[in-house]
């Protein structure tokens, strides 16, 4: 039998959710530890019970260094890794001044292989352990993200992004191809090792009805696969969906009526939500995906985090890579407090980091596999020095609490932060 590791550190892992339960939901042991063995988390307690009951693990102490469940981010664009940053557009300019010509790159095998793994490289090295992540209209690129996926043993979702109509030359399908097309990585990629298809509408403005419609045939067929797509991210937007599909209630309206609303839905943005929209979503278990630096930098609007958990809506936290400014989870999490401020409701530490972890993994149907410090649950973890810069480490030398000392270095914190990552047990950085 594998003895396995013993990780001994600072832990934090959830009984629930904080949004509903405060704080308290979430458990904090300053002499804690877990034990790993065959990629798995055995065991979690403390440093010297874990000690005493796995005597020939082999032990690796962090000190007061925090040990989490890696980051999950709910919504990327692996494609626009190299235009992330780009100066000044609203989302549809920005769509075809930036995006849509690099991602007319990705019919090369080899460009997207080279994207790929700089995206993950990136990632990785600032603690993010699974994405979810569009990819482009060409099967190669599919097949590029979830080939590096497999090779580093990560737990990755991601899809074929579909689009018949308002895209340029080379970059649209058509409603069979993206039926066939989507099917076959589907069937190639879903349920190999940790890799998960999504079925991938990239919005609205983008697809017919009837290619809405095919992916949402295809949805009824496998659905056990997440489908992702984008919901009222900025008022123009809305606006175009309501002069395309005059007939539709809302903007989700024109997804349901496709069979493309219900539990596994992956709404990215939801920032514009109607009455209606809300209700049919919470009645329907889809899930919304705050994108909070994307908001912001593209100038989309504030996410209503407080109103949206206290209907009990299911809510995770991205990237969006690259609409986001920022590949870390922690500069994400620094957001998301910084919108929810503008609303009028300061988000806890403790919220934050369940967002960027079980929050998220529950957005992605993954909830009883990553997301949390549990016995059973794989081992994707990452290491947190909380006193990383000086700025950092001289405020949380102050702290009273762990969320004293954690909240520095959410706010300030970068991959300098990020000792180690770890998938399925093993180091992950470079």
């Amino acid at each position: 039998m594998d003895a396995g590791e013993l990780l001994i550190g600072q832990i934090i892992n959830f009984s629930g959710n904080p949004f509903l339960e405060g704080p308290h939901a979430a458990h904090h042991d300053a002499s804690g530890g877990l034990v790993i063995q065959n990629g798995r988390i055995s065991a979690v307690g403390s440093a010297e019970d874990l000690r005493r009951d796995f005597p020939r693990a082999k032990v690796t102490d962090f000190g007061n260094d925090l040990i989490l469940p890696g980051f999950i981010d709910a919504h990327v664009h692996y494609p626009q890794t190299a235009i992330i940053a780009s100066w000044g557009k609203r989302l549809i300019d920005w769509l075809n001044t930036y995006t849509f010509p690099e991602e007319m790159r990705f019919s090369d095998p080899e460009y997207s292989a080279e994207v790929a793994r700089c995206f993950f490289d990136l990632s990785l090295s600032h603690g993010t352990t699974t994405v979810a992540s569009f990819c482009t209209i060409h099967p190669e690129s599919v097949n590029a993200f979830f080939a590096e996926a497999k090779r580093r043993n990560l737990c990755a979702v991601g899809g074929k992004t579909c689009m018949d109509r308002n895209a340029p030359d080379g970059l649209r399908d058509n409603v069979q191809s993206a039926y066939d097309d989507s099917k076959r990585l589907l069937e190639r990629w879903h349920g190999d090792d940790r890799l998960i298809y999504a079925i991938t509408p990239r919005f609205s403005p983008t697809s017919t009805r009837e290619q809405l419609e095919a992916l949402g045939a295809l949805w009824s067929e496998y659905p056990e696969c997440p489908m992702q797509t984008h919901l009222s991210e900025q008022t123009d937007e809305v606006a175009w969906v309501a002069e395309l599909f005059p007939e539709a209630r809302d903007y989700l309206d024109t997804y349901e009526a496709a069979g493309l609303l219900g539990a596994g839905g992956l709404y990215g943005h939801a920032i514009h939500l109607a009455d209606r929209e809300r209700q049919r979503l919470l009645e329907a278990g889809g899930a919304l995906v705050h994108c909070p630096t994307s908001n912001t930098f593209i100038g989309s609007g504030l996410f209503d985090m407080d109103g949206l958990t206290r209907e009990d809506q299911i809510v995770g936290l991205a990237t969006d890579t690259g609409g986001g400014s920022s590949f870390s989870m922690l500069r994400t999490m620094a957001a998301a407090y910084e919108v929810a401020q503008l609303r009028g409701r300061p988000l806890h530490p403790s919220e934050l980091i369940w967002l960027a972890t079980a929050g998220s993994a529950r957005a992605l149907r993954l909830g009883d596999r990553i997301g949390d410090l549990k016995p059973g649950y794989d081992a994707d973890l990452v290491v947190m020095d909380l006193a990383s810069t000086p700025a950092i480490a001289q405020r949380a030398a102050r702290a009273k609490d762990i969320w004293e000392a954690l909240f520095p270095t959410i706010m300030m914190g970068d991959d300098r932060a990020i000792r180690d990552v770890r998938v399925l047990g093993q180091t992950a950085l470079c």
